[in-house]
Order: C-alpha cells, then sequence, then structure tokens
C-alpha cells in the first residue's frame, strides 16, 4: 500500500520541491498542480526542476483565487491523475506547497495502512461550526456569488444584501446536507474515486461552483454519500486566528510543532530554515508513536488569539486600538480621584501620602501642567509634564502613568478647573475610586484677592463645569466606585469619609485615622456665597451653608453664681 500526496503549490516553489522530494524519497508519489497565476517561465522551470523523478507529475492548471471554484478544480484534476497512474495508491493526502511533514513519512503509511477503510476529513453541518467567519454559514450554501470577495468586496457585499433584502435562494441538490470542514483531507481511494466518478457529478459540480469558499465543502459533503468511516478531522495541523486568517508557523515555533504529535502542518513561512532543516533532513527529531493530538497546542493558540483581542489590562495594542471596548481593562490598575478635597484641606496631598504610603499626585490635568508628585517634571515611562502634550491624548496620558507605575497605588487631584475630557474615561473604569466634594472650588475664590465681578463670573462658569462632571458621575453606565458630598455636608462630619477612602485605598494596615487634614479657614465663607447669590448668581453645589456660623440672636445662657466657702 502507498499513499499519494496532492500538493496544491502558488507560491515558494523551491521550498514547494524541497516537500515534494522529501515526499518521494519515502516512496510516495506525488501530484503536483501549480496555480495558473505563476508565470509560465517560471513554472516550467519548476518542472524541469523535478523532472529527475518518475514519481513527480504535474496536472492541469487552474487559477485559484481564494474562496473560488478553481480551488476544487485543482484537487478534482490531481486526484484524478494520481488515481489513474498509480493503483497502489489507497490514500490520497492533500497538502499545499506550504506544509511541512512533521513525522517521518513511513509513520503516516504505517498509521494509515492500519486505517485501510478510514476517510480523515473534517465534515460537520452548518449547525456544528463554531469557527465561520464571516457572517455566512449556511447562506454560502443558498446564495449566489458572482463577485469576488477579495477583488470586489462592495459588490459581493452589496449583492449578499440584495438577495436577502429580496428573498432570493438557491436550491441545495436533492440526497446531499451541506458540511463543512478544513480544506486539506487524506481520502481512501473508494471514497474519492466515488466522488470523481459519481454520475450527478455534472450536477453537483454546477451547484457547487457558486458556493461560497467551495473548497471547505465541497469534499466535506459529498465524502457523506460515499464513505463507510469518516473520522472528522485533519491529519493536518492549521490554526486559523479569530479573523480566519490561518497562523503562521516560524523558526521558533520548532518545539511547539514537535509537541503536537501530528503528521503535517501549515502554513510555514517560507524562510524558516530551521524548521526545513529539522524536519526534512534530521531523522533524530521523529517524533514518538503516538496519535496526531493538536489540541496539545490548542491552549497556547487560545492564549495567543486572546492576548491578541484582549491583551494586558490597560495595555492599548494596535491590533485592539481601533475597536473601542475591545481593551482587556480600560486601565493597569486601581487609582483613586480626589475632587475638592486639595482645595478644602491644606497641604491634603501630603496628608494622604502620609496616611496611606501612596504616590499621591496635584492636579495632573490641571490647566498648566501635571502636577506630578513631587514637583516632577519627567515621571516613569518619560511621560512630561507638558499640557500640550498631555491634552492631545488625555486618554492615553492615564493609562500609560497607570502602566509605568503599576504596582503603585496612584493618587491625584481633579476638578472642574482640569481638563473635563478625561472625566467619562474615568467614570466607565472600573479601576477608578472617584471621590468628590461638590462646590470646593469655590475657596480658592474666596480666599483670593480679585475683583468680584471676575470672581462671580468664574463661579458661574466652574458651577456649569461641574454640574456637567457630575451628571456623568452618576450615569447608569458608570462603573468607577463613586462618592459625592456637597462640601455643607463634607465639613460637617470630615472623618468618617476620610477614613472609609484610606480603608479602601487599603496601602496600609486597617486602623482608624490619628492624623486629620488641617481644614482651610472658612470663616465667612457663608457670606461669601451669599455675596453671590446678590449679586445673580445661585451657589448650589456647596450645600446650604449659613450666612454666619453663630446666628446673631443666638441667646447665651448665663452661669449661676456659686459661693466658695472658707
Amino acid at each position: 500500500m502507498s499513499v499519494g500526496i496532492v500538493m496544491l503549490v502558488h507560491t515558494a516553489l523551491d521550498r514547494a520541491e524541497l516537500v515534494a522530494r522529501h515526499w518521494a524519497r519515502a516512496g510516495c508519489p506525488v501530484v503536483i498542480h501549480v496555480d495558473k497565476v505563476v508565470p509560465r517561465a517560471t513554472y516550467e522551470a519548476f518542472v524541469q526542476s523535478l523532472s529527475d523523478l518518475p514519481g513527480v507529475l504535474f496536472s492541469r492548471r487552474h487559477r485559484c483565487e481564494w474562496g473560488t471554484w478553481g480551488l476544487v478544480a485543482a484537487s478534482q484534476d490531481a486526484s484524478e491523475l494520481m488515481l489513474a497512474r498509480f493503483e497502489e495508491v489507497r490514500h490520497v493526502y492533500l497538502a499545499s506547497g506550504s506544509c511541512l511533514p512533521l513525522r517521518p513519512v513511513e509513520e503516516l503509511v504505517d498509521y494509515l495502512a492500519e486505517r485501510p477503510r478510514t476517510d480523515f476529513i473534517e465534515s460537520a453541518t452548518t449547525a456544528d461550526v463554531p469557527w465561520t467567519v464571516g457572517g455566512l454559514d449556511h447562506e454560502r450554501f443558498t446564495l449566489y456569488f458572482p463577485f469576488s470577495w477579495r477583488k470586489n468586496r462592495y459588490l459581493f457585499d452589496w449583492f449578499v444584501e440584495f438577495q436577502r433584502a429580496m428573498s432570493l435562494h438557491r436550491r441545495i441538490p436533492n440526497g446531499i446536507v451541506p458540511h463543512m470542514g478544513s480544506q486539506w483531507w487524506c481520502l481512501t481511494r473508494q471514497t474519492l474515486s466515488a466522488v470523481l466518478e459519481d454520475p450527478e457529478r455534472p450536477k453537483y459540480d454546477g451547484y457547487f461552483r457558486r458556493v461560497w469558499i467551495p473548497d471547505e465543502s465541497y469534499f466535506q459533503t459529498l465524502a457523506r454519500l460515499y464513505s463507510t468511516n469518516i473520522e472528522s478531522r485533519s491529519l493536518t495541523l492549521s490554526k486559523f486566528d479569530f479573523q480566519g486568517k490561518p497562523h503562521i508557523f516560524y523558526d521558533d515555533h520548532l518545539q511547539l510543532l514537535r509537541r503536537s504529535d501530528c503528521f503535517v502542518a501549515r502554513k510555514i513561512w517560507p524562510h524558516a530554515d530551521r524548521l526545513y532543516e529539522a524536519f526534512l533532513t534530521d531523522t533524530d527529531t521523529a517524533m514518538s508513536r503516538q496519535e496526531p493530538n493538536p489540541g496539545k497546542i490548542d491552549r497556547i493558540f487560545a492564549k495567543a488569539v486572546d492576548r491578541r483581542t484582549r491583551g494586558r489590562p490597560g495595555l492599548y495594542m494596535q491590533s485592539r486600538f481601533p475597536n473601542p471596548g475591545w481593551e482587556n481593562g480600560v486601565t493597569a490598575g486601581k487609582y483613586s480621584v480626589f475632587q475638592g478635597f486639595s482645595e478644602l484641606f491644606q497641604d491634603f496631598e501630603g496628608w494622604l501620602g502620609r496616611a496611606t504610603s501612596a504616590q499621591v499626585h496635584g492636579h495632573i490635568y490641571g490647566p498648566d501642567k501635571a502636577e506630578f508628585a513631587g514637583g516632577q517634571t519627567v515621571i516613569n515611562g518619560a511621560l512630561s509634564n507638558n499640557a500640550k502634550l498631555r491634552d492631545s491624548n488625555p486618554k492615553a496620558f492615564l493609562t500609560n502613568l497607570l502602566w509605568n507605575t503599576r504596582g503603585e497605588r496612584l493618587c491625584f487631584q481633579y476638578g472642574p478647573r482640569d481638563n473635563p475630557g478625561i472625566n467619562w474615561h474615568m467614570a466607565r473604569d472600573p479601576n477608578a475610586q472617584i471621590s468628590v466634594i461638590s462646590g470646593a472650588w469655590a475657596v480658592p475664590l474666596f480666599q483670593s484677592n480679585s475683583n468680584f465681578a471676575e470672581i462671580r463670573a468664574a463661579a458661574a462658569i466652574l458651577q456649569k463645569i461641574e454640574n456637567a462632571m457630575l451628571d456623568e458621575l452618576r450615569s447608569p453606565d458608570v462603573k468607577a466606585r463613586v462618592r459625592m458630598w456637597t462640601m455643607a455636608e463634607f465639613i460637617e462630619a470630615p472623618m468618617e469619609p476620610l477614613q472609609v477612602i484610606i480603608d479602601e485605598i487599603g496601602q496600609k494596615s486597617m486602623r482608624r485615622l490619628a492624623e486629620a487634614p488641617r481644614l482651610e479657614d472658612l470663616t465667612g465663607f457663608g457670606q461669601f456665597l451669599q455675596n453671590l447669590k446678590n449679586q445673580g448668581m445661585h451657589p448650589y453645589l456647596m450645600g446650604d451653608f449659613p450666612v454666619d456660623p453663630i446666628p446673631h440672636n443666638a441667646r447665651t445662657t448665663r452661669r449661676k453664681p456659686y459661693l466658695v466657702r472658707k
């Protein structure tokens, strides 16, 4: 018994020659189909290079564009030539020019000799395959596809939508149930000859000629009519990414391929010299005689797909950047945002750093610069405090800062004077802990010595900005941990919310605060707010502040006199 190899070649003819010689040296007849797009001179030189091998033949050439009938026609003609010229062949193995045998050919011959009636072809109904990419499952068998998916994508998509809208569809020939699977099969002589010599073949060919990607359904469907024993799997290791594109194996995949125990792998990079040298010339690298098990490396490929599509939390890669929502976590770690605290308390950053041992920055989105801790101008990752650089992409600035300071708890100040473009990004980040004292931006205005008309105008603008920011933080789509207090609520009992915030940061052991931040002097602040009201501006975000802390009409209780006896 012998195994015949059908090779579909369209590029890297030098590598295809090496592989063809490898098959031929092991006693396997080889029939090669060369894509018609290959120039005539190149094709003739390729034929001449293999002319010394009588067991290597060339079949009639077809134009093999992806997803079209040419690939099936090429497989048919090459298989017919194989069956006609090599009567000793009992199994026909379909491979490509970029396929590489991973185990000694003798092992493949012995493996198939032990299973003389078994066809190895991946074959499943459209309802059972989760890996179809492109949105066409059963429709690829019921719609018309006169336009090339690659060359006329617009017309392809338009005509598909047109047929859907007009409820147009093709009739599937009686007696067959469409199946799909890998293009790379290994069929017995009986099954393959039955498919190729079927009296109904013109009808089937006419139907599949207009099916989309027929090379993944023609033999997979018709083999079900004639095979007595199908193992729905391919003996060729081929992996595809989430877009349906084949993974390419390079030199650094050598050990990975050895662990697969598969007989053949595709798609091999033409310049992977180490792979070709190891598997085509070094017989000592032969693996043990085990059942092919590509599942051994499925975990690695699944992890690669996950890394490509989701990546590491907070790291934005080019493969995901154009797709909002593809990020695996908005940022790389947890961080705390304090709005209004540095305005209400003196040296709040220093106090928070002592209380938590966290890295506490000032207003990193301030209007003039990014206020890094310790007055630094450049921080981890060569991030500059330049406001123009930061504001060119405020989202990337925050994600880079968190990525480059992984392992540290980041804390910074924020407010209505800062860049508002980052507020919604933080609001939808589960890693963010946002604490807001609304209206605290009025304290610096109260302490300023500016003209009151200017103060009133600035207060109106800041209140409008902060109100919009608070609306975003109240959205039902917010994923951050948000706490809000009005300024009046907070200063009534500041220690309790401060304790909750410090405990949540969790940089130190859980214990009660021994030191409180020093509150700014707010004597006369209530009158300041009343003056704003008198000028026509209603400061409502601060809460209910009395004009005077102690009402003038409050009665004082006189102490009773007492006697001191001698």
